[in-house]
């Protein structure tokens, strides 16, 4: 949906930016390409869109797991809890790998599936200490927010450098598995 869409529903740009960010799906990886489009200058685009997507990282944090635990209690919802702790347990590898330094890249790249609500729902799953978790998902947070806002400045020679360098470390990846021994 174009930006006009947006705008035409009457709230404030800050505010539909804002809630964007806030969001499990759009996260600041959506909500900066827009906030760059409809609110001026980027790095007003980029502040805002960094304060709604911090907003959630406390609340999942600490609300997560007794969510989950209360849903699980219900017959019919014991899928969708089994479906989040599984998500969150096949995320968790770079995190169990690299630790504090893996759950900032799990949330710093922007590709689909990452981001601070995975990070947090890692953090949660794996049991990490919560001040630690916080901070390092905001510095994943802060990092997503650097390469998104740079590559929305750059237009097609972003998106060019963006699509290289992601197909270099796909080729790189299946390169890599392939010379695993079994």
């Amino acid at each position: 949906m174009s930006s006009e869409f947006w705008l035409g529903l009457g709230l404030p740009p800050e505010l539909l930016v804002f809630l964007a960010a806030v969001l499990p799906v759009s996260e600041l990886r959506g909500a900066l390409p827009l906030a760059i489009n409809v609110l001026g200058p980027w790095y007003w685009a980029y502040l805002i869109a960094l304060a709604g997507n911090l907003l959630p990282i406390p609340v999942i944090l600490v609300l997560l797991e007794k969510v989950l635990n209360l849903l699980e209690r219900f017959s019919f919802m014991r899928g969708f809890t089994r479906w989040i702790y599984a998500l969150g347990q096949r995320r968790s590898t770079p995190v169990e790998k690299y630790k504090r330094i893996g759950l900032m890249m799990l949330v710093a790249v922007p590709l689909p599936v990452t981001g601070a609500w995975t990070g947090s729902l890692v953090a949660v799953v794996l049991g990490l200490n919560y001040k630690e978790a916080l901070i390092y998902i905001s510095l994943g947070v802060a990092i997503a927010g650097v390469i998104v806002t740079s590559l929305c400045l750059l237009g097609w020679f972003g998106a060019i450098l963006a699509g290289g360098v992601l197909g270099g470390i796909g080729v790189y990846r299946i390169i890599h598995s392939k010379n695993r021994p079994l």
